[in-house]
């Protein structure tokens, strides 16, 4: 997408070599719209391929708070008022966000490059100047699985799926962070199909090389009182590094779930006392699923991701000496 501007003001994208005209939307026409969505969004009308669209340019702070979900319902609610599909115009959007963003139906443009809008889908993948510098949270859960669950060298990304919580496409997202930081290679296979993996190194060496890219995976640590759901969730932080090792366990109960379970049990006022502080139950929210076959239905997290958990923590001596020995007494795939 290229945008200039003429005499009269009047946006111009470029899409495919295809220019675009855009004219501004009168405050009036958008009367029919919630107050959040015309404060969101600057508006205009333009047509591609004889279909007449409406396209979004998000404002200023908030280009970064709107999420796929909101902008799908936004794309909703213009197509049943206006008659016309929507187009958000985004600035910046990585790779896995435009998969949600297709996921979703909803359509974008961003740059020349990427581009989804009805009858044309632009998605080349543009190599990265730089590597990444830390793996993303499908990588680091792809990596650890072939560490300590069952080994995937050999396997294509398809084959991935059944086994995994994730899609295809955000598998292959995440396989490419791991080949760009060399904890990969991905070779075509012998009937020239697809893509299988080969590791460059294995067990402990693979993790020693990967460390330095791994991500904590809590987002969110909490307490509170009581939590008022049957529902169980595995054991993490030091109770779970207790289990393993020789260390005591804490008094506190301590567990792991989901990002979207901890804001279901919030929304339910399921958390007595909340703080962020102490309590009778400690809470971590977690970017990516234990690394089990269970998953959070599972007694305890998996060690990999305990240990990178704690290792974010200030640690005293006794908690990295066992951190250590769980490192070296681990049975590797």
């Amino acid at each position: 997408m290229k945008q200039n501007k003429d005499s009269e003001t009047h946006d111009t994208l470029l899409v495919l070599g295809r220019p675009i005209n855009l004219t501004p939307i009168e405050a009036s026409t958008l009367k029919c719209l919630t107050v959040g969505e015309r404060l969101a969004y600057d508006y205009s009308t333009g047509t591609y391929r004889g279909e007449r669209l409406v396209f979004a340019r998000t404002k200023g702070e908030l280009r970064l708070s709107r999420t796929p979900r909101s902008l799908a319902f936004t794309s909703k609610n213009i197509l049943q008022k206006m008659g016309m599909p929507l187009v958000h115009i985004i600035e910046n959007c990585p790779a896995y966000l435009r998969q949600r963003l297709i996921d979703r139906g909803v359509y974008f443009i961003v740059s020349d490059k990427f581009a989804f809008m009805p009858g044309l889908l632009i998605n080349e993948r543009v190599k990265m100047k730089d590597p990444p510098r830390r793996l993303t949270p499908v990588a680091q859960y792809l990596l650890l699985y072939h560490l300590q669950v069952e080994s995937l060298e050999g396997r294509s990304a398809l084959e991935m799926k059944d086994s995994t919580p994730y899609s295809y496409p955000s598998i292959s997202l995440g396989l490419t962070c791991l080949e760009e930081l060399g904890l990969v290679t991905r070779v075509r296979s012998a009937n020239g199909k697809n893509k299988t993996l080969s590791f460059p190194a294995h067990g402990k060496e693979l993790f020693d090389k990967a460390r330095e890219y791994m991500i904590d995976p809590v987002v969110e640590r909490i307490y509170c009182d009581e939590l008022k759901t049957d529902e169980r969730f595995p054991v993490c932080y030091i109770n779970a590094l207790s289990e393993f090792s020789m260390l005591n366990p804490d008094p506190e109960r301590e567990i792991a779930m989901s990002i979207k379970k901890l804001k279901e049990l919030r929304q339910a006022d399921a958390l007595v006392c909340e703080n962020p502080f102490d309590g009778n139950i400690m809470i971590e929210s977690w970017k990516y699923p234990p690394v089990t076959p269970q998953g959070y239905a599972g007694d305890y997290v998996d060690k990999l991701s305990m240990v990178l958990t704690l290792e974010h923590e200030a640690c005293d001596p006794r908690v990295e000496k066992e951190i250590e020995r769980v490192i070296d007494q681990m049975h590797w795939q």
